[in-house]
């Protein structure tokens, strides 16, 4: 099975997902802009971990960091949850028409239609 740039993004998108930490900071950057201090007020833990969150977040395109005078706000990067939207469209897509076909089939089962 050949792998996709696509498949890479979407491995490295799931990976830096699976923290909490990184999910919190990607929902706070949801509602706007934020620095990196701003992002680790609500952590017991060092800016220097806050940062290495936000790198991994970075390095799968998530989020960017801009510059506004002294400062580099982070950003979240909406257009790259697309891959991962889509991916999960087609699962459930997916998954549905084989429990659509599996309920039909137990159906006919219960109907004396199959042995």
């Amino acid at each position: 099975m050949e792998i996709t740039v696509d498949d890479q993004r979407l491995d490295a998108m799931f990976a830096a997902l699976a923290d909490r930490t990184r999910r919190d900071i990607v929902a706070r950057l949801s509602e706007g802009e934020a620095t990196v201090k701003e992002l680790a007020a609500p952590y017991a833990m060092t800016m220097q971990a806050v940062s290495q969150h936000i790198r991994v977040l970075e390095r799968c395109g998530l989020i960017s960091r801009g510059r506004h005078r002294q400062s580099r706000p982070c950003r979240l990067e909406p257009r790259a949850l697309e891959t991962a939207v889509s991916w999960m469209e087609e699962s459930r897509r997916a998954w549905a028409e084989r429990m659509d076909r599996l309920e039909s089939h137990l159906a006919r089962l219960q109907d004396g239609g199959e042995q």
